[in-house]
């Protein structure tokens, strides 16, 4: 498989020089392990994705310890520990923790759930050993000059497997795998989720209803479980890395009454599509839809390569008026609508307008859309080439 270079590796690179260890968290088949291996290089690798490496040290983590204190004994400098899928023995975090904290190592740990670090009582990593950074499907920037065609983006996602397989047929069938043998069984496990039933088809229309807003009332009412069942298994797949909150802005300045429900995005959209088992022929309207879920991923996977104050957020009012997203830097909005239009006008700006008008503090907004060349709309407005959303970040100065 043709490697693919990540910006993730810059960010990760300049942790470790500062002697800083690295928590990689990603979900499965983003090429964490990849970029480590190939990129990064380290000195010594454990994998506990291989069972054998995970039996002979879940009953004694303090074995792993001694063999890694005789191992770095060789090295004149503080070398790089590669742990993979650490998450399947979190125990493991407080040998990480130990040795960092006597300076013997600099440990990169990575994990396809978060679930388990978060809720291990044993872990308890000191704060500012350990730089975290999510691993996600390839960005826009990130694809082969050969693969940016935004209809396979919006039918097939960008996971670097599904990527760089050329026949179309057999990304269908793995996009349908990954499905089956991780979200189906393996989520499902970690969850211990007693209706297997339920899960199913609630994973199923979670798929449908990504990135719209959230009525958790009725999905219990479609799903026939109770509407804190309903929440629980969004959590699962939060913690999982499969889905990505967005929390909508509630501090208006006027009367006006904001929505206050989150809405959540897909980590990948070929992921989506098979979760939801929709096939490829999808109607006009669920293609736009795709394209706003797309822009916000980007939105989201640039705001955590750039920094971690950056939230990504939306905006609607109950009366109509909605911003599909507003990027927050320290209460400094910038609005972003996503058009599926070739050439948005001030009409399509309406409500950037009314966002505009209820925030003072924000000084650009744009519209990104499938126009070929940025121009202004108005002084504060700038219609946006999809392929560009990198450039929004442009205008964020911390």
């Amino acid at each position: 498989m043709t490697y693919i270079n990540r910006l993730i590796q810059n960010n990760i690179c300049q942790a470790l020089e500062r002697n800083k260890s690295v928590l990689l968290l990603g979900p499965r088949q983003t090429g964490k392990t990849t970029l480590i291996q190939q990129a990064i290089r380290p000195d010594i690798s454990y994998s506990f994705a291989k069972a054998s490496t995970r039996q002979r040290y879940e009953q004694n983590p303090a074995l792993l310890e001694a063999e890694l204190e005789a191992q770095i004994k060789s090295y004149s400098r503080m070398p790089v520990v590669f742990i993979d899928e650490v998450q399947k023995i979190p125990r493991i975090m407080d040998v990480a923790q130990s040795m960092i904290d006597s300076k013997l190592a600099k440990f990169i740990l990575t994990g396809s759930s978060a679930r388990k670090l978060k809720h291990s009582r044993e872990l308890n990593l000191l704060p500012g050993r350990v730089v975290v950074f999510t691993m996600t499907p390839l960005l826009y920037e990130e694809l082969p000059e050969t693969k940016r065609n935004l209809e396979d983006i919006l039918l097939y996602g960008t996971l670097p497997g599904i990527i760089n397989e050329s026949d179309y047929r057999m990304r269908e069938t793995d996009l349908y795998s990954y499905v089956t043998t991780y979200l189906e069984e393996e989520i499902r496990a970690e969850a211990v989720v007693r209706n297997v039933g339920s899960f199913s088809r609630f994973l199923e229309i979670a798929a449908g209803e990504a990135g719209k807003q959230l009525n958790y009332t009725r999905l219990s009412q479609d799903i026939g479980v109770a509407a804190t069942t309903i929440t629980s298994y969004y959590q699962i797949l939060e913690d999982c890395l499969i889905l990505t909150r967005i929390d909508p802005i509630i501090d208006g300045q006027t009367k006006r009454r904001l929505i206050k429900s989150p809405k959540y995005l897909f980590f990948d959209l070929g992921i989506r599509r098979a979760c939801a088992n929709e096939g490829i022929q999808l109607p006009s309207r669920m293609i736009y839809d795709l394209f706003e879920h797309y822009v916000g991923n980007e939105l989201v996977r640039l705001s955590q390569l750039i920094s971690p104050h950056i939230k990504v957020r939306y905006w609607r009012d109950t009366a109509g008026p909605e911003v599909d997203y507003v990027l927050d830097v320290a209460h400094c909005y910038i609005p972003i609508e996503v058009k599926w239009s070739d050439k948005p006008n001030e009409s399509d700006a309406k409500h950037l307008k009314k966002f505009i008008e209820e925030y003072a503090n924000v000084t650009q907004a744009y519209i990104v859309c499938r126009t070929p060349y940025r121009y202004q709309i108005t002084d504060k407005i700038t219609a946006l080439p999809w392929q560009e959303i990198n450039l929004i970040f442009g205008e964020i100065k911390e």
